[in-house]
């Protein structure tokens, strides 16, 4: 497998909507799950070999983008071990999600993977329903749909959702504009089930990202998704089905949650 889709899988999994037309600006999107100060890090591992590290944090304090007060949230990712002497990835992406209507107003992406190196900036202008994409001297302005999210803040879009009112078997999509594309983020909820982690036993929410047919995954349903069954909604375990092995990322630690997990 090339070792640069780790970390790129690392924050897809975390991988894993609202606009501000007129009428919209008081919407207002209940949140009980995140807030300011919230750090998770992850171990990524293929196999035994570890292979990667990710880190989704949330700033201490609000910034205001746009006139709007926004969460900024870094999600970072790097190989580790021989991971890191074979392709040595420094990725870093980040969005400022607006706090009241879990938007994002600000996307930005810095990725170093071996010589490569790219750096992004994408402004939202969603009363125009507009993407502004600028890579170096390049900019580049996309139509979207309504609702447009980035790749980091519909992960926080999913976390709001009351899962008691959700159907087993059925699939919640998320628009989501990520390269240029415009795409549909497709997650199956499967049900309720207990797992066993680091820190103990913790009852959890089942996800089914549907992955697209390609050469990488080994089908659709080749990625599986645990999220703690509380308020957080923090990922505590994927699975990833690649065409060659498994990829596995487990929770390593986490501060600042809203409520603590409980183990048993």
């Amino acid at each position: 497998m090339k070792k640069s889709h780790i970390s790129v899988l690392a924050i897809s999994i975390l991988v894993l909507f609202f606009s501000f037309r007129q009428f919209e600006q008081n919407r207002v999107i209940p949140n009980s799950s995140f807030g300011i100060g919230e750090r998770v890090d992850y171990r990524v591992h293929y196999g035994f070999i570890n292979a990667a590290e990710a880190k989704v944090e949330i700033a201490k304090s609000v910034s205001i983008i746009n006139n709007r007060p926004c969460f900024k949230v870094n999600v970072t990712g790097r190989t580790v071990g021989a991971f890191d002497l074979i392709s040595r990835v420094r990725d870093t992406w980040r969005s400022y999600i607006d706090t009241s209507a879990i938007l994002p107003h600000v996307f930005e992406r810095q990725i170093q993977e071996n010589r490569y190196r790219k750096d992004e900036k994408i402004v939202f202008n969603h009363a125009k329903d507009q993407a502004v994409s600028s890579v170096k001297n390049e900019t580049k302005t996309y139509n979207v749909p309504n609702d447009i999210h980035d790749i980091i803040s519909g992960y926080f879009f999913l976390r709001t959702l009351d899962f008691e009112k959700i159907a087993e078997g059925a699939i919640i999509e998320v628009p989501t504009f990520f390269g240029g594309d415009v795409y549909k983020l497709r997650v199956r909820y499967v049900g309720k089930d207990v797992i066993k982690t680091k820190f103990g036993k913790a009852r959890v929410i089942r996800l089914n990202p549907l992955m697209p047919n390609n050469k990488f995954f080994k089908d659709e349903g080749s990625m599986r998704l645990w999220v703690s069954d509380d308020s957080n909604k923090i990922p505590l375990k994927v699975q990833v089905d690649l065409a060659i092995g498994s990829l596995e990322m487990d929770v390593k630690s986490y501060k600042g949650l809203r409520k603590d997990i409980i183990w048993f």
